[in-house]
Formats: structure tokens, sequence, C-alpha cells
């Protein structure tokens, strides 16, 4: 049972890490032969580009505090304390853009984000700092509830070291893609092989030209060489280094250079680097434009490309965002009444003329006003007397019960008024060519 135990657990014991297999947190090792962790991740231009997009594309969406009104509508409870939180400041060292910024390039390298939450006296939440998801550890007590272990270190602003629990109402955690619900897990981590191989590929082309752009090889004597390691340094101080490129060897004394180093066309060098860019974008679900990579985009479907980035990748982010911290900052009755949004709609909106157009339409049908329209485009708003917030609607779409009443004039005693009507008579029935036709004379 110790085997299968160790296969298999239990939602009651959450570790970061994916059961029974290598791919851990802490063990980062490839199968390109690369150590692969969060920070050495980061030092490729793929990863980096991707989580960079994706931590800055949540950091500058608007986000506010609404609630509910009598009627049913919405609007921005600005005196709610989490309002100044979470639109300006979350705590007196970040503002809001650096604060979801910090959590989000969490999310994106450890699968998880998270944030100890400060209250006053009246319990009401007063600060969010964020924690480091590597010092973080989600178990169970002897009761089976939650609560987090926190590892503190010198390089926080907390000089001591040691271990705090915090229960999880003292936590604001934001898990990504897992496998209990609980814990998310490293996209670094279950994509370590490809990110290995995209590590070695340039590493090989930084060996490459830092040898002066020249494959190794071997150096053949037709002798004996009694200080082999001497002509191997001389060697490589001559000739070794981008420094020492295209320099003329002279050999002496029958010896004979022959590489055998492959050549960066048979090894597919560029290939496997433009591949392996495309690979980290597909993990992070990134448009390859969005990190360089312009080969298979044109004019038609760029901007396709930029609205699916907001509805399949950024969307599903920020779902995770609102629901947590709905289900962790607001109280039972604040969720009644209270949500949190973040405003995507304005990386939606298109070009100017697509927008126009939408307005125009919108104005037209009567479910938006001048001052609705100005709103969004962040213009002035008009004045009541010129009409700003009024809903007009066009008078060709009627129901079809009433169509032509516009033309018809009513009497007081309810009947039509024909007297300004002209009045037909039928003067003669004509004969022609066998057909006939009537003339008619208006009076």
């Amino acid at each position: 049972m110790g085997l299968f135990s160790g296969l298999f657990r239990n939602r009651d014991g959450p570790q970061n890490r994916t059961a029974g297999s290598g791919y851990s947190f802490f063990m980062g090792g490839s199968s390109a032969g690369k150590l692969v962790t969060e920070r050495s991740a980061m030092q490729m231009t793929a990863v980096y580009a991707c989580v960079r997009i994706l931590s800055e594309a949540v950091a500058e969406l608007p986000v506010h505090v609404y609630r509910y009104t009598e009627d049913g509508s919405k609007e921005k409870a600005i005196d709610h304390p989490l309002y100044h939180i979470l639109h300006d400041e979350p705590n007196p060292e970040m503002s809001s853009f650096v604060f979801r910024e910090t959590l989000m390039t969490h999310l994106l390298l450890w699968g998880n984000a998270y944030a100890q939450i400060i209250r006053n006296g009246k319990g009401e939440i007063a600060a969010l700092y964020p924690l480091m998801p590597n010092k973080m550890t989600v178990d169970r007590d002897a009761d089976g509830k939650l609560f987090y272990q926190y590892q503190r270190s010198n390089d926080e602003a907390l000089k001591d070291n040691g271990t705090v629990i915090l229960s999880p109402r003292d936590v604001l955690h934001i898990p990504g893609l897992g496998f209990d619900g609980l814990v998310g897990y490293s996209p670094i981590a279950m994509a370590k092989n490809a990110i290995g191989l995209a590590i070695a590929a340039e590493e090989y082309g930084s060996k490459f030209y830092a040898n002066g752009a020249a494959p190794s090889g071997v150096l053949e004597h037709p002798g004996t060489i009694k200080d082999p390691s001497r002509v191997r340094e001389s060697w490589q101080n001559t000739f070794g280094g981008s420094g020492n490129s295209n320099k003329v060897a002279v050999l002496e004394e029958g010896m004979k250079y022959t590489p055998i180093s492959i050549s960066p066309n048979e090894a597919q060098f560029l290939e496997t680097r433009k591949f392996q860019i495309n690979e980290i974008a597909r993990i992070f679900r990134v448009p390859p434009h969005m990190v360089g990579d312009l080969e298979k985009s044109s004019f038609s479907n760029i901007e396709q490309q930029s609205l699916e980035f907001v509805k399949y990748t950024l969307d599903p982010w920020v779902i995770r965002w609102e629901q947590s911290i709905q289900r962790t900052l607001f109280t039972p009755d604040e969720k009644k009444t209270h949500f949190v949004k973040f405003n995507v709609e304005g990386l939606l909106r298109g070009d100017y003329a697509s927008r126009m157009q939408g307005y125009a339409t919108a104005r037209q049908n009567g479910w938006m006003s001048a001052n609705d329209i100005r709103e969004l485009e962040n213009l002035d708003l008009i004045s009541d007397e010129d009409g700003g917030n009024l809903y007009l609607v066009n008078g060709n779409m009627v129901p079809l019960p009433l169509a032509g009443t516009a033309y018809v004039d009513i009497n007081n005693d309810g009947k039509e008024d024909d007297s300004n009507n002209e009045t037909e008579e039928i003067l003669e029935l004509e004969e022609s060519g066998g057909r006939k036709s009537i003339r008619r004379e208006s009076s």
C-alpha cells in the first residue's frame, strides 16, 4: 500500500507537485539536460515575453467594485473599502498595477498567487501584500480544515525567519490549473522539457559564436606529443573565441586539423529555435505575433487573433481573479449585493471606424444615448438641455398593427377625417383592343 499511497493522494493532502511523476516544483531537470526552474525559464526570451504580456494585460485592465441597486442595475461602490484597495493601491508600497502584475507573474510561473490580507480593528480589509508562492504550503489540520504555512526569509520586510500559519480568511489565493482544485501546478514544471530544449538550443548558438563560429575538431600529429594539454591550450588561446575568428592557422610538424562537429545547418538550429518559440507561446496560449513571430500573420487575421487572445486567453485568467476576490474578500452579506469586475470591453472595441459604426447602430436603435457613447470614448458629457441623455429610435420601424397610423388624422368623434383626402370618381369604362381600362378623375 505504500507504493499506491504515494501514487494516489487524497484531497486532504495537497502538495506542490504532480503525484507519482517527475514533474515537481523543486526538481527541474529536463530531457535536454538543462535545469529548468521558474527563474531560469524567465531567461528565455519567449517565456519572458509571454509572462510579461499576460501579466501586464491583467494589470492594465480597469477594476471596479460594483453594487446592485434597487432597480436591478449596477453602480460603482466608490465608498466601499475594497474599491480604493483594488483600484488605487492595495498597500502603501505598491500601486494597483504593480500588485496585479506581481501576482499574475506568480500565477504564470508557479501556478499559484498568494496575498496576505491585513485587517483593521473593525475587521475590514486594510491592505493586501503579495507572498512568494515557492514559500507557501497548503495543508489540512487534524479537523480537515485548510491552513496556509508560509516560510519567511531575510529578503522580506520582516527580518525574522520562521514559519507563519495563516488561515484561509487571511490569504487571497488565486489557484491556476490543478488536479484537486486547491493548489495549481506550475506551467513551467509541466512544460520543462520544451523549455529545456529551447535553453539548450540557445546555449548551443551562444557557444558556437563564442568559438568564432567555427566547429570543434581534432588536431592530428604524425608522431607522439609529450604534452597534449599544452598544444590544446595554445590552439584555444590562439584561434578560439569570437575575437580570434577568421585567423589563419599555421600548422607545423605534419599536424592536421579535422572538424568533427555538426554544422548548424545540419542540426537545424534556426528551425529548432523558431519551433520552440511557437511551442512556448502555445503553452501560454499567446498568439505568435505577440511574441514577434509574424510569419503567419497578415492584415486580415491579426485583428482576429488579438480578439481571440482576449476571449480565450485573457478572459479565463480574469475570471479566476474575479471569483477568487469575490469568494475571499467579501463578507457573506456583501456577496449578495457587491461584485468585482475587470473591464475587458476596451480590448474588444476594435478600430475607430468599427466603433463608430457600432455606436451609430446603438444610437439609432435607442439603447445608447449620446452621453453613453461619449463616456465610453472618454469625452465630456452633454447637458440634458442639449439632448445628451435622450434615447432615440427610427420611425421607420413600428409594430405591424400600427403600420400607417402616423398618416391618419382622427376627428374628435373618433372618425377618420376625409376632408383633405382626394376622392376619385370613375368617369367611364373604356374598352380598347379587348382590354378594359378605368379612367379616374380626382375631385
